[in-house]
Protein backbone atom coordinates (compact mmCIF):
# COMPACT_ATOMS: atom_id res chain seq x y z
CA UNK A 1 0.00 0.00 0.00
CA UNK A 2 1.06 3.79 -0.45
CA UNK A 3 1.96 5.67 -2.89
CA UNK A 4 4.09 3.65 -4.61
CA UNK A 5 1.44 0.57 -5.22
CA UNK A 6 -1.07 3.09 -7.37
CA UNK A 7 -1.13 2.53 -11.02
CA UNK A 8 -2.75 4.42 -14.02
CA UNK A 9 -6.70 4.26 -13.30
CA UNK A 10 -8.33 4.07 -16.27
CA UNK A 11 -11.98 2.63 -15.62
CA UNK A 12 -13.69 6.46 -15.86
CA UNK A 13 -12.26 6.92 -19.12
CA UNK A 14 -13.92 2.99 -20.39
CA UNK A 15 -17.46 4.06 -18.65
CA UNK A 16 -17.29 7.17 -20.76
CA UNK A 17 -16.70 5.85 -23.53
CA UNK A 18 -19.67 3.32 -23.45
CA UNK A 19 -21.52 5.48 -22.08
CA UNK A 20 -21.25 8.40 -25.31
CA UNK A 21 -21.50 4.87 -27.73
CA UNK A 22 -23.87 3.12 -25.90
CA UNK A 23 -26.02 5.07 -23.11
CA UNK A 24 -29.22 7.12 -23.12
CA UNK A 25 -28.14 9.17 -20.23
CA UNK A 26 -25.92 11.73 -20.11
CA UNK A 27 -22.92 11.44 -17.49
CA UNK A 28 -24.09 15.14 -15.55
CA UNK A 29 -26.95 12.76 -15.13
CA UNK A 30 -26.33 9.46 -14.58
CA UNK A 31 -23.58 11.17 -11.56
CA UNK A 32 -26.21 12.66 -9.75
CA UNK A 33 -27.20 9.81 -7.05
CA UNK A 34 -23.41 9.35 -6.60
CA UNK A 35 -23.26 12.92 -5.71
CA UNK A 36 -26.43 12.77 -3.33
CA UNK A 37 -24.76 9.60 -1.27
CA UNK A 38 -21.29 11.30 -1.19
CA UNK A 39 -22.69 14.62 -0.12
CA UNK A 40 -24.93 13.28 2.44
CA UNK A 41 -23.85 10.08 3.38
CA UNK A 42 -24.69 6.13 3.08
CA UNK A 43 -25.50 3.97 6.19
CA UNK A 44 -22.33 1.88 6.61
CA UNK A 45 -23.34 -1.83 5.89
CA UNK A 46 -22.07 -4.97 7.87
CA UNK A 47 -20.14 -5.92 4.69
CA UNK A 48 -18.16 -2.41 4.89
CA UNK A 49 -17.79 -3.00 8.22
CA UNK A 50 -16.38 -6.12 8.34
CA UNK A 51 -14.23 -5.58 5.21
CA UNK A 52 -12.81 -2.39 7.25
CA UNK A 53 -12.11 -4.69 10.16
CA UNK A 54 -10.87 -7.82 8.24
CA UNK A 55 -7.07 -9.02 9.06
CA UNK A 56 -5.44 -10.99 6.12
CA UNK A 57 -2.68 -13.48 6.19
CA UNK A 58 0.73 -13.60 4.17
CA UNK A 59 2.07 -10.46 5.60
CA UNK A 60 -0.41 -8.52 4.24
CA UNK A 61 -1.43 -5.22 6.36
CA UNK A 62 -4.88 -5.16 8.78
CA UNK A 63 -7.79 -3.20 5.99
CA UNK A 64 -8.27 -1.24 8.81
CA UNK A 65 -4.55 0.30 8.04
CA UNK A 66 -5.78 1.03 4.24
CA UNK A 67 -8.11 3.30 5.97
CA UNK A 68 -6.15 5.00 8.56
CA UNK A 69 -2.81 5.28 7.57
CA UNK A 70 -2.85 7.75 6.01
CA UNK A 71 -4.02 11.44 7.45
CA UNK A 72 -6.54 11.89 4.86
CA UNK A 73 -7.95 8.68 4.62
CA UNK A 74 -8.31 8.68 8.64
CA UNK A 75 -9.80 12.78 7.95
CA UNK A 76 -12.89 10.33 6.13
CA UNK A 77 -13.13 7.26 7.79
CA UNK A 78 -11.85 7.82 10.89
CA UNK A 79 -14.46 9.25 13.72
CA UNK A 80 -13.03 11.96 16.16
CA UNK A 81 -12.47 9.18 18.97
CA UNK A 82 -10.25 7.15 16.49
CA UNK A 83 -12.51 4.27 15.80
CA UNK A 84 -14.55 3.49 12.54
CA UNK A 85 -17.88 3.79 11.87
CA UNK A 86 -20.26 0.93 13.35
CA UNK A 87 -23.07 -1.15 10.24
CA UNK A 88 -25.68 2.10 10.88
CA UNK A 89 -23.74 4.59 11.48
CA UNK A 90 -22.93 7.64 8.60
CA UNK A 91 -20.24 8.27 6.71
CA UNK A 92 -20.45 11.74 4.65
CA UNK A 93 -17.73 12.79 1.73
CA UNK A 94 -18.16 15.84 0.39
CA UNK A 95 -14.91 16.41 -0.93
CA UNK A 96 -15.72 13.25 -2.87
CA UNK A 97 -19.07 15.09 -3.68
CA UNK A 98 -17.09 17.92 -5.38
CA UNK A 99 -14.77 16.31 -7.51
CA UNK A 100 -17.88 14.32 -8.39
CA UNK A 101 -19.76 17.50 -9.38
CA UNK A 102 -16.43 19.01 -11.82
CA UNK A 103 -16.08 15.44 -13.41
CA UNK A 104 -19.79 15.53 -14.39
CA UNK A 105 -20.07 19.45 -15.25
CA UNK A 106 -16.43 19.79 -17.30
CA UNK A 107 -17.02 15.51 -18.98
CA UNK A 108 -13.77 13.32 -17.69
CA UNK A 109 -11.06 15.08 -19.32
CA UNK A 110 -11.35 17.00 -16.06
CA UNK A 111 -9.77 13.73 -14.39
CA UNK A 112 -7.02 13.02 -16.97
CA UNK A 113 -5.94 16.24 -18.56
CA UNK A 114 -7.87 19.02 -16.42
CA UNK A 115 -7.68 20.60 -12.79
CA UNK A 116 -8.55 17.07 -10.85
CA UNK A 117 -5.59 15.80 -13.36
CA UNK A 118 -3.27 18.40 -12.15
CA UNK A 119 -4.03 18.12 -8.10
CA UNK A 120 -3.42 14.21 -8.69
CA UNK A 121 0.17 15.13 -10.52
CA UNK A 122 1.09 17.47 -7.93
CA UNK A 123 0.19 14.68 -4.65
CA UNK A 124 1.89 12.18 -6.70
CA UNK A 125 5.41 14.35 -7.40
CA UNK A 126 5.18 15.76 -3.41
CA UNK A 127 4.93 11.63 -1.94
CA UNK A 128 6.98 10.36 -4.15
CA UNK A 129 3.74 8.18 -6.23
CA UNK A 130 5.19 6.67 -9.84
CA UNK A 131 2.04 7.84 -11.63
CA UNK A 132 3.05 10.71 -14.40
CA UNK A 133 1.04 13.22 -16.10
CA UNK A 134 1.94 11.27 -19.28
CA UNK A 135 0.40 8.21 -17.87
CA UNK A 136 -3.49 10.17 -16.87
CA UNK A 137 -2.67 11.75 -20.26
CA UNK A 138 -2.22 8.52 -22.54
CA UNK A 139 -5.06 7.08 -21.06
CA UNK A 140 -6.95 4.79 -24.40
CA UNK A 141 -9.64 2.96 -24.74
CA UNK A 142 -8.38 -1.02 -25.88
CA UNK A 143 -12.12 -2.69 -26.97
CA UNK A 144 -11.87 -6.42 -27.28
CA UNK A 145 -14.81 -8.55 -28.12
CA UNK A 146 -15.79 -11.30 -25.76
CA UNK A 147 -14.62 -14.88 -26.22
CA UNK A 148 -16.95 -16.70 -26.79
CA UNK A 149 -17.35 -20.76 -25.82
CA UNK A 150 -20.39 -23.41 -25.41
CA UNK A 151 -21.36 -25.46 -22.51
CA UNK A 152 -24.36 -28.52 -22.87
CA UNK A 153 -25.48 -26.64 -25.87
CA UNK A 154 -25.46 -22.96 -24.36
CA UNK A 155 -23.50 -20.59 -26.14
CA UNK A 156 -20.96 -18.84 -23.03
CA UNK A 157 -19.66 -15.34 -23.53
CA UNK A 158 -17.03 -13.82 -21.12
CA UNK A 159 -13.70 -12.06 -20.93
CA UNK A 160 -10.25 -12.28 -22.51
CA UNK A 161 -7.12 -12.50 -20.68
CA UNK A 162 -5.77 -10.89 -18.96
CA UNK A 163 -9.41 -11.64 -17.32
CA UNK A 164 -10.46 -14.61 -15.87
CA UNK A 165 -12.88 -16.03 -18.58
CA UNK A 166 -10.64 -18.28 -20.23
CA UNK A 167 -10.44 -20.35 -16.53
CA UNK A 168 -14.51 -20.09 -16.65
CA UNK A 169 -14.42 -21.94 -20.16
CA UNK A 170 -11.53 -23.96 -19.78
CA UNK A 171 -13.42 -25.87 -16.14
CA UNK A 172 -16.82 -25.85 -18.37
CA UNK A 173 -15.19 -27.53 -21.31
CA UNK A 174 -13.43 -29.83 -18.79
CA UNK A 175 -16.79 -30.71 -16.48
CA UNK A 176 -18.89 -30.80 -19.65
CA UNK A 177 -17.50 -34.51 -19.57
CA UNK A 178 -19.56 -35.33 -16.76
CA UNK A 179 -22.69 -36.06 -15.64
CA UNK A 180 -22.89 -33.64 -12.87
CA UNK A 181 -26.59 -34.15 -11.98
CA UNK A 182 -25.95 -37.40 -11.92
CA UNK A 183 -23.48 -37.40 -9.19
CA UNK A 184 -25.84 -34.88 -7.02
CA UNK A 185 -24.91 -31.03 -6.03
CA UNK A 186 -22.54 -30.84 -2.97
CA UNK A 187 -22.24 -34.57 -3.12
CA UNK A 188 -18.29 -35.50 -2.30
CA UNK A 189 -17.94 -36.94 -5.68
CA UNK A 190 -19.29 -33.43 -7.57
CA UNK A 191 -16.83 -31.45 -4.68
CA UNK A 192 -14.09 -33.39 -5.84
CA UNK A 193 -14.32 -33.63 -9.83
CA UNK A 194 -15.05 -30.04 -9.84
CA UNK A 195 -12.32 -29.00 -7.58
CA UNK A 196 -9.86 -31.00 -10.01
CA UNK A 197 -10.97 -29.20 -12.58
CA UNK A 198 -10.42 -25.51 -10.35
CA UNK A 199 -6.95 -27.23 -9.66
CA UNK A 200 -5.78 -27.89 -13.49
CA UNK A 201 -7.22 -24.15 -15.00
CA UNK A 202 -5.71 -22.43 -12.00
CA UNK A 203 -2.00 -24.64 -12.61
CA UNK A 204 -2.84 -23.69 -16.43
CA UNK A 205 -3.52 -19.44 -15.35
CA UNK A 206 -0.52 -19.29 -13.03
CA UNK A 207 1.93 -20.88 -16.08
CA UNK A 208 0.44 -19.14 -19.13
CA UNK A 209 -1.98 -16.18 -18.64
CA UNK A 210 -1.65 -12.85 -18.35
CA UNK A 211 -1.68 -9.93 -20.31
CA UNK A 212 -1.71 -10.93 -23.95
CA UNK A 213 0.33 -7.79 -25.14
CA UNK A 214 3.34 -9.16 -23.26
CA UNK A 215 2.58 -12.59 -22.68
CA UNK A 216 2.18 -15.94 -25.30
CA UNK A 217 -1.16 -17.27 -24.02
CA UNK A 218 -2.11 -20.79 -25.64
CA UNK A 219 -5.69 -19.57 -25.98
CA UNK A 220 -6.36 -22.68 -28.74
CA UNK A 221 -5.07 -25.28 -26.31
CA UNK A 222 -6.73 -24.17 -23.04
CA UNK A 223 -10.53 -23.46 -24.71
CA UNK A 224 -9.83 -26.46 -26.92
CA UNK A 225 -12.63 -29.35 -26.63
CA UNK A 226 -10.02 -32.02 -27.06
CA UNK A 227 -7.45 -31.05 -24.22
CA UNK A 228 -10.65 -30.73 -21.98
CA UNK A 229 -11.18 -34.39 -22.77
CA UNK A 230 -7.71 -35.34 -21.89
CA UNK A 231 -8.51 -33.51 -18.59
CA UNK A 232 -11.32 -34.98 -17.72
CA UNK A 233 -9.78 -38.59 -18.53
CA UNK A 234 -6.97 -37.78 -15.80
CA UNK A 235 -9.64 -36.87 -13.35
CA UNK A 236 -11.41 -39.95 -14.08
CA UNK A 237 -8.25 -41.57 -13.87
CA UNK A 238 -7.54 -40.74 -10.18
CA UNK A 239 -4.84 -38.33 -10.71
CA UNK A 240 -4.92 -34.93 -8.37
CA UNK A 241 -3.54 -32.11 -9.71
CA UNK A 242 -1.16 -30.57 -7.82
CA UNK A 243 -1.16 -26.65 -7.66
CA UNK A 244 2.51 -25.21 -6.72
CA UNK A 245 1.78 -22.39 -4.39
CA UNK A 246 4.81 -19.99 -2.92
CA UNK A 247 3.38 -18.08 -0.27
CA UNK A 248 1.13 -18.88 2.61
CA UNK A 249 -2.80 -19.46 0.45
CA UNK A 250 -3.10 -15.63 0.84
CA UNK A 251 -5.31 -14.62 -1.53
CA UNK A 252 -5.83 -11.74 -3.93
CA UNK A 253 -7.47 -8.81 -2.64
CA UNK A 254 -11.39 -9.10 -2.64
CA UNK A 255 -11.87 -4.94 -3.17
CA UNK A 256 -14.19 -5.42 -5.86
CA UNK A 257 -17.80 -4.92 -6.96
CA UNK A 258 -20.10 -6.26 -9.76
CA UNK A 259 -23.66 -5.92 -11.02
CA UNK A 260 -25.55 -7.62 -13.70
CA UNK A 261 -28.26 -6.00 -15.48
CA UNK A 262 -30.79 -6.44 -18.46
CA UNK A 263 -33.13 -3.86 -19.70
CA UNK A 264 -36.57 -4.05 -21.08
CA UNK A 265 -34.96 -3.44 -24.51
CA UNK A 266 -33.18 -6.93 -23.92
CA UNK A 267 -29.74 -5.58 -23.37
CA UNK A 268 -27.73 -6.98 -20.94
CA UNK A 269 -24.48 -5.74 -19.02
CA UNK A 270 -22.09 -7.71 -16.63
CA UNK A 271 -19.72 -5.39 -15.10
CA UNK A 272 -16.85 -6.14 -12.49
CA UNK A 273 -14.80 -3.24 -11.05
CA UNK A 274 -11.87 -3.79 -8.79
CA UNK A 275 -9.44 -1.62 -7.08
CA UNK A 276 -7.47 -4.65 -7.16
CA UNK A 277 -6.28 -3.62 -3.75
CA UNK A 278 -6.53 -0.46 -2.18
CA UNK A 279 -3.42 1.60 -1.72
CA UNK A 280 -4.38 3.84 1.51
CA UNK A 281 -4.09 7.14 -0.50
CA UNK A 282 -6.60 9.93 -0.85
CA UNK A 283 -5.57 13.38 -2.72
CA UNK A 284 -6.13 16.05 -0.10
CA UNK A 285 -9.76 17.53 -1.13
CA UNK A 286 -10.32 14.66 -3.70
CA UNK A 287 -11.87 12.45 -1.67
CA UNK A 288 -11.38 9.18 -3.72
CA UNK A 289 -9.20 6.29 -2.81
CA UNK A 290 -6.49 5.08 -5.28
CA UNK A 291 -6.03 1.66 -6.48
CA UNK A 292 -2.83 -0.53 -5.11
CA UNK A 293 -2.50 -2.45 -8.16
CA UNK A 294 1.05 -2.97 -8.52
CA UNK A 295 1.21 -4.81 -5.39
CA UNK A 296 -1.29 -7.68 -7.17
CA UNK A 297 1.45 -8.38 -9.70
CA UNK A 298 4.49 -10.73 -9.51
CA UNK A 299 7.50 -9.45 -8.14
CA UNK A 300 9.51 -12.27 -9.72
CA UNK A 301 10.96 -11.21 -13.38
CA UNK A 302 10.26 -13.43 -16.52
CA UNK A 303 7.19 -14.94 -14.94
CA UNK A 304 3.16 -14.29 -16.44
CA UNK A 305 2.39 -12.09 -14.03
CA UNK A 306 5.96 -9.87 -13.44
CA UNK A 307 5.82 -6.14 -13.28
CA UNK A 308 6.02 -4.15 -16.66
CA UNK A 309 5.54 -0.84 -17.85
CA UNK A 310 2.30 -0.66 -19.29
CA UNK A 311 1.44 -3.95 -18.71
CA UNK A 312 -1.79 -4.61 -16.91
CA UNK A 313 -2.03 -7.40 -14.21
CA UNK A 314 -4.48 -10.72 -14.40
CA UNK A 315 -7.49 -10.45 -12.55
CA UNK A 316 -10.06 -13.38 -12.26
CA UNK A 317 -12.89 -11.14 -12.75
CA UNK A 318 -14.93 -12.97 -15.26
CA UNK A 319 -18.14 -11.49 -16.04
CA UNK A 320 -20.08 -14.04 -18.02
CA UNK A 321 -23.58 -14.41 -20.11
CA UNK A 322 -24.73 -17.66 -20.62
CA UNK A 323 -27.09 -17.82 -23.87
CA UNK A 324 -30.02 -20.27 -25.21
CA UNK A 325 -30.78 -19.95 -28.65
CA UNK A 326 -28.86 -17.34 -29.16
CA UNK A 327 -30.89 -15.09 -26.24
CA UNK A 328 -28.99 -13.88 -23.21
CA UNK A 329 -30.32 -16.40 -20.51
CA UNK A 330 -28.13 -16.43 -17.73
CA UNK A 331 -26.01 -13.03 -16.81
CA UNK A 332 -23.35 -13.38 -13.80
CA UNK A 333 -20.32 -12.29 -12.07
CA UNK A 334 -19.07 -11.67 -8.77
CA UNK A 335 -16.24 -9.89 -6.92
CA UNK A 336 -13.85 -11.96 -4.29
CA UNK A 337 -10.24 -11.99 -6.06
CA UNK A 338 -9.30 -15.57 -6.89
CA UNK A 339 -12.65 -16.70 -5.83
CA UNK A 340 -14.52 -15.05 -8.92
CA UNK A 341 -13.73 -17.96 -11.31
CA UNK A 342 -14.84 -20.62 -8.69
CA UNK A 343 -17.88 -18.47 -7.52
CA UNK A 344 -19.00 -17.72 -11.44
CA UNK A 345 -18.23 -20.85 -12.41
CA UNK A 346 -20.91 -22.91 -9.92
CA UNK A 347 -23.76 -20.32 -10.37
CA UNK A 348 -23.25 -21.63 -13.84
CA UNK A 349 -23.14 -24.98 -13.07
CA UNK A 350 -26.08 -24.37 -10.57
CA UNK A 351 -28.53 -23.31 -13.26
CA UNK A 352 -27.22 -25.16 -16.20
CA UNK A 353 -26.72 -28.74 -15.04
CA UNK A 354 -29.38 -28.34 -11.52
CA UNK A 355 -32.18 -26.28 -12.91
CA UNK A 356 -32.06 -23.54 -9.75
CA UNK A 357 -33.22 -19.90 -10.42
CA UNK A 358 -30.70 -16.97 -10.02
CA UNK A 359 -31.09 -16.62 -6.07
CA UNK A 360 -30.58 -20.17 -5.58
CA UNK A 361 -27.45 -20.40 -7.68
CA UNK A 362 -25.93 -17.74 -5.86
CA UNK A 363 -26.87 -18.86 -2.46
CA UNK A 364 -26.42 -22.66 -2.96
CA UNK A 365 -23.23 -23.36 -0.43
CA UNK A 366 -19.99 -22.93 -2.37
CA UNK A 367 -16.17 -24.51 -2.32
CA UNK A 368 -13.31 -22.99 -4.01
CA UNK A 369 -10.09 -25.18 -5.09
CA UNK A 370 -6.92 -23.12 -5.75
CA UNK A 371 -4.48 -25.00 -3.77
CA UNK A 372 -3.65 -28.77 -3.06
CA UNK A 373 -6.57 -28.01 -0.45
CA UNK A 374 -10.84 -27.73 -1.23
CA UNK A 375 -11.86 -25.19 1.17
CA UNK A 376 -15.76 -25.14 1.66
CA UNK A 377 -17.82 -23.17 3.42
CA UNK A 378 -19.57 -23.80 6.65
CA UNK A 379 -22.89 -25.20 5.00
CA UNK A 380 -21.16 -28.05 3.90
CA UNK A 381 -21.64 -30.98 5.76
CA UNK A 382 -19.22 -32.85 7.70
CA UNK A 383 -19.88 -35.75 6.73
CA UNK A 384 -19.33 -34.61 3.13
CA UNK A 385 -15.91 -33.51 4.40
CA UNK A 386 -15.12 -36.61 6.02
CA UNK A 387 -15.98 -38.48 2.54
CA UNK A 388 -13.48 -35.84 0.91
CA UNK A 389 -10.97 -36.49 3.28
CA UNK A 390 -11.23 -40.93 3.11
CA UNK A 391 -10.25 -39.80 -0.97
CA UNK A 392 -7.41 -38.40 0.17
CA UNK A 393 -8.15 -34.66 -0.05
CA UNK A 394 -7.55 -32.28 2.31
CA UNK A 395 -10.01 -30.06 3.25
CA UNK A 396 -10.24 -26.52 5.47
CA UNK A 397 -13.53 -25.17 6.52
CA UNK A 398 -14.78 -22.42 6.65
CA UNK A 399 -15.91 -20.07 9.85
CA UNK A 400 -18.69 -18.70 6.92
CA UNK A 401 -22.23 -19.97 5.58
CA UNK A 402 -21.48 -17.89 2.29
CA UNK A 403 -18.05 -17.39 1.02
CA UNK A 404 -15.57 -17.61 -2.07
CA UNK A 405 -16.65 -14.77 -4.02
CA UNK A 406 -20.24 -12.77 -4.11
CA UNK A 407 -22.08 -13.90 -6.81
CA UNK A 408 -24.69 -11.58 -8.86
CA UNK A 409 -26.98 -12.80 -11.41
CA UNK A 410 -30.11 -12.61 -13.56
CA UNK A 411 -31.91 -15.51 -15.37
CA UNK A 412 -34.52 -15.20 -17.88
CA UNK A 413 -37.42 -16.86 -17.89
CA UNK A 414 -40.73 -17.69 -19.08
CA UNK A 415 -42.16 -14.84 -17.21
CA UNK A 416 -39.54 -12.30 -17.69
CA UNK A 417 -36.43 -12.19 -15.04
CA UNK A 418 -34.92 -12.98 -11.72
CA UNK A 419 -32.22 -12.03 -10.09
CA UNK A 420 -29.84 -13.35 -7.12
CA UNK A 421 -27.38 -11.11 -4.77
CA UNK A 422 -24.94 -13.26 -2.50
CA UNK A 423 -26.48 -13.25 0.96
CA UNK A 424 -22.42 -12.58 1.96
CA UNK A 425 -22.79 -9.08 0.81
CA UNK A 426 -24.42 -5.98 0.77
CA UNK A 427 -26.09 -6.24 -2.77
CA UNK A 428 -29.97 -6.52 -3.82
CA UNK A 429 -31.47 -8.09 -6.43
CA UNK A 430 -34.23 -5.40 -7.98
CA UNK A 431 -36.13 -4.87 -10.90
CA UNK A 432 -37.47 -0.94 -11.56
Amino acid sequence: MGYGAITTPMSLKAYDEALTRFGTMTLRDLMQPAIGYAEEGFMVRPHVSYFWNLVEGGGRAPHRDRVTRLAEARRIYQKDDGSLRKPGEILKNPDLAATYRQIASEGVDSFYRGAIAERIIADMEANGGYLTREDLQSVSINEAGPLWGDYRGHRIATNNPPGGGVMVLEMLNILENFDLAAMGHNTPDYIATVSEAMKIATVDKDQSVGDPNFVNIPMERLTSKTYAAEMAERIRSGVKTSVPRLNSGAKESKDTTHISVADEHGNCVAMTHSLGMPSGVVTPGLGFMYNGCMSVFDPRPGRTGSLAPGKSRFTAMAPTMVFRDDEPFFVVGAPGGTYITMGVLQAILNVVDFGMNAQEAVSAPRFCTTSDTIDITNRITRRTESALKAQGYAARRSPLGYHFAGVHALRKTAAGWDGGADPARDGIALSV
